[in-house]
């Protein structure tokens, strides 16, 4: 009993500890590389975003994150995964808390560890070693755990279905392995969401820790922790805090935009080309206009229309 308390109270604290291992940020480091974070943020500097405004981007689709390509972040989706989407649920939403896993070199990985037990003797007493379960115990609510496995099947399972269920009770949400996992069985049992490339009968093997809370690549994609991280039934978007309330506006006039086109098209008297993408008759243009002026806040409808008029190139 006394030592699942230090445990436990180890637990808590891990942010501090795995703050010094290679490659992983200081709050120091988070902050100055997540500097445009409008939000507040978790003790070891990671960008929090509001709970209500996670709530907002679960009625969003992938494809009304689109806008974030036009601000110059092109590489924030990846797909190809394999899925677990609970029944009757649409999309996974939550804070990215990152971990990236590079092959086995015990040279490094013999560094790594002294250093870790250096810095951690209360761990090391009860028997604990630097591992993706010192990230999964940093784990908070509404988290995502990311992990960059590097694709590699052959590591093993990232998690089985006890480390998966952790992650679910313990975040609520789910995660995204550019990896493995195991158990399958069991983890497709629980109704959490998961992406993950394979699922394979070993454990995790041949790898080690390189990085905890630090940018990741998954597939395609570069993942800061605290991205906002979507994810539907085709892939999963990695959102930078600092755009998800524009995102969330423009995905609500998205909304308002497809509610007033399915209006008219369900009056069964013009063309699809009349209504959609815009309507081109005046008449139809200030419907549309006052249609959406009655929907959004003053607030939101003067921002709108700002981001409507053309930008002046410098002379």
């Amino acid at each position: 009993m006394r030592s699942l308390l230090a445990f436990v109270a180890l637990a808590a604290t891990l942010p501090h500890f795995a703050a010094g291992q290679m490659n992983s940020f200081t709050r120091e480091q988070m902050l100055k590389y997540t500097a445009q974070n409008p939000f507040d943020r978790f003790p070891d500097g990671r960008p929090k975003v509001p709970d209500e405004l996670l709530d907002k981007i679960k009625a969003m689709s992938a494809e009304e994150v689109l806008g974030i390509v036009r601000k110059g972040y092109a590489n924030q989706y990846a797909d190809g995964f394999r899925i677990l989407m609970p029944p009757g649920k649409e999309a996974m939403v939550g804070r990215a808390m990152t971990v990236q896993l590079m092959p086995l070199r015990p040279d490094i990985a013999d560094v790594d560890q002294k250093e870790w037990a250096e810095k951690n003797p209360q761990a090391v007493k009860i028997g604990l070693r630097l591992s993706h379960q010192t990230a999964l115990d940093m784990l908070q609510k509404r988290d995502v755990f990311v992990v960059d496995a590097f694709g590699n099947s052959a590591a093993g399972g990232i998690v089985g279905d006890n480390l998966a269920y952790f992650v679910w009770k313990r975040t609520g949400v789910g995660f995204v392995i550019d990896g493995a996992i195991r158990d399958l069985q069991g983890i497709a049992n629980f109704g959490m969401y998961g992406y993950y490339r394979d699922a394979v009968p070993p454990a995790i093997n041949n790898v080690m820790v390189t990085g905890i809370n630090v940018p990741v690549r998954i597939g395609k994609a570069t993942v800061m922790p605290g991205d906002v991280v979507l994810g539907d039934r085709e892939g999963v978007y990695f959102i930078p805090p600092h755009l998800v309330e524009e995102i969330v506006d423009t995905a609500e006039i998205t909304h308002i935009h497809d509610e007033w086109t399915k209006k008219k098209f369900d009056e069964d008297k013009y063309k699809s080309s009349d209504i959609y993408g815009s309507p081109k008759d005046p008449a139809l243009i200030k419907e549309y206009e006052d249609y959406l002026k009655a929907r959004l806040s003053p607030a939101k409808y003067e921002a709108y229309k700002k981001r409507q008029q053309p930008q002046r190139r410098p002379r």
